[in-house]
Formats: structure tokens, C-alpha cells, sequence
């Protein structure tokens, strides 16, 4: 097998394949396509344990001699789920919820096909009070539109944001120090391993 192939990202999300080429692993694509509607009364954290985990286990059926990484990201405000938003006014709608308030951040993480292992990792985030101005600013930009909460942290979203407590990079949607430890667990050669994994030169 090519040895590019011998881990899969089970995410069409752009930034979680910046973050994931950060780590310095060699990867392809291979997106999942699931129900993502939470069940009835489901808690944040088990929603995307559960979403996670069926991703990664969904692509490797497709994959069965790489490790597959999966991962789904949400925002919770309290019992409620804050996906991504359809169009500007409901960006606006959620921003003003988050507006002077403690929100969390919630991504599970999955590892399947050569070995399975899961973790959730939860970040919590302050937004500043913003104004009207700043929300209607902000939401007519579109950046909210395909962001879980209605913000991106690492774009012009960070204007947003008071403080993070916990993984600054699982608010962007993968968490890499736990991403990194869940891959070790699985048993994927990681860059600093001799010899380097992936092809990957000196």
C-alpha cells in the first residue's frame, strides 16, 4: 500500500486538514457523509462522541488497512447545541446569545480501521459584549455560515472572543496535543519517530 495512504482524514472541513498537516503526517481525504441531527435530549459531549465515532467507522469500511481520524465539533450554551448557522440573521441570532458569556466547545475524536480508540475534548470560551453593530458586522461577512456557534477563532472571529480556557485548536475543530496522544494510542508512527513515518524525509 502506498504509504500516503495509510492514514485518512474523515473530514471534508478545510481547517481540520490545515491542522491535521501541521502535525507534519501524510494523509488523504475521505469524507463521511452520516446523519448529523442530535437525538432527542442528546448532551453535547455525546453527540460528538457519537458522531465521531461513526464517521470514522463509516470510511473505514473503505479503508481497511489504514488508520481513519475522525472528528465533529459543536458549541454548547448551556443544554443547548449551537451548529452552523443557514444564513446571516440566525449568525446573528447565535452571536447574540454568545454575546458577554462562558460558552464550551466540544470535539470528539475517533480512530478506526487498524485500531479504535475515542476521546472528547472540551474548551471553554468567553465572548466580549459585543455590540449590535458588531454582530450584524461580523455576520454579513459569511464567516459564520459554515462554522459550528457562527465564529471562526482563527479569522476574523477572534475579535469576538475575551478568553479560551483549554485547546485553543479545538475550538478551530481538532484539538492537536489530544489528536496527537489518540493517534500514539492507536498506533500511528508519528514524525519524530525514527524512521519517519509516511516517507516523510529527513
Amino acid at each position: 500500500m502506498d504509504p500516503i495512504s495509510l492514514l485518512v482524514l474523515a473530514s471534508a472541513s478545510p481547517r481540520r486538514k490545515d491542522l491535521l498537516a501541521q502535525l507534519g503526517l501524510s494523509f488523504t481525504v475521505a469524507a463521511a457523509d452520516i446523519d448529523e441531527t442530535p437525538m432527542a435530549g442528546e448532551i453535547a459531549r455525546n453527540y460528538v462522541h457519537r458522531l465521531a465515532v461513526e464517521k470514522a467507522r463509516t470510511v473505514a469500511v473503505r479503508h481497511r488497512d489504514a488508520w481513519v481520524l475522525a472528528a465533529d465539533t459543536t458549541v454548547a450554551l448551556g443544554s443547548d447545541l449551537l451548529g452552523k448557522p443557514r444564513d446571516a440573521e440566525e449568525a446573528r441570532a447565535m452571536l447574540g446569545q454568545l454575546s458577554g458569556r462562558t460558552h464550551e466547545v466540544f470535539t470528539g475524536i475517533a480512530v478506526a480501521g487498524r485500531a479504535q480508540a475515542s476521546q472528547v475534548v472540551r474548551t471553554q470560551v468567553t465572548f466580549r459584549v459585543l455590540s449590535r453593530e458588531e454582530i450584524a458586522w461580523y455576520a454579513d461577512t459569511g464567516e459564520p455560515l459554515d462554522k459550528a456557534g457562527a465564529y471562526a477563532i482563527q479569522g476574523k472571529g477572534g475579535f469576538l472572543v475575551a478568553s479560551v480556557e483549554g485547546s485553543p485548536t479545538n475550538v478551530i475543530g481538532l484539538p492537536l496535543g489530544e489528536t496527537l496522544a489518540l493517534l500514539a494510542q492507536a498506533g500511528v508512527p508519528l514524525p519524530w519517530q525514527s524512521p519517519h513515518p509516511f516517507g516523510i524525509p529527513t
